[in-house]
């Protein structure tokens, strides 16, 4: 390729295959609705790993500490949900953080399904107000699955490197 042609060249000008990147490789080019798709990846791998940590934690403090300040089993087996929940779905987003709708759709999701449950179990009464948002979590959830269910194949899942 000839000096001329590099400077020329249009990828998208090239037909696409399993092989074709869909993330920009200009570093020249402008960022697309403010956020690069880099960036939005690189967030949602932090999140992902912030939230499995969290999840770790809130689900050792609610089968070690929370017992001693609740003795109703059902409350204490919710909380267990809601630190499966989000441990599981925290996995999710490093492996699909390079779909930022999917990874976007899992993090709200978590933080209404699980947030809500660990804010009712400790005061129910306090946090009344969000009872009807856990399911709205649930459905974020749902969607999120969704949005990799109807992906193209391989975009959604993050390249690991090779070791």
């Amino acid at each position: 390729m000839s000096a001329n042609q590099a400077h020329n060249y249009d990828p998208e000008s090239e037909p696409a295959s399993e092989t074709t990147t869909l993330l920009p490789t200009d570093h020249h080019s402008p960022p697309e609705q403010g956020i690069t798709p880099k960036m939005s990846s690189s967030l949602f791998w932090k999140v992902g790993a912030i939230y499995g940590a969290a999840a770790v934690g809130l689900g050792a403090f609610g089968a070690h500490g929370l017992k001693k300040r609740i003795s109703d089993p059902n409350k204490i087996a919710s909380w267990s949900t809601a630190a499966h929940y989000q441990l599981v779905h925290s996995a999710v987003i490093l492996v699909a953080s390079h779909h930022p709708v999917a990874s976007a759709l899992f993090t709200a999701g978590m933080t209404m399904f699980s947030g809500s449950i660990y804010a009712l179990t400790l005061d129910t009464e306090r946090f009344k107000f969000l009872g009807p948002v856990t399911p709205v979590g649930g459905l974020f959830l749902i969607a999120g699955w969704l949005a990799l269910a109807f992906a193209s194949k391989g975009s959604a899942v993050a390249r690991f490197p090779r070791f």
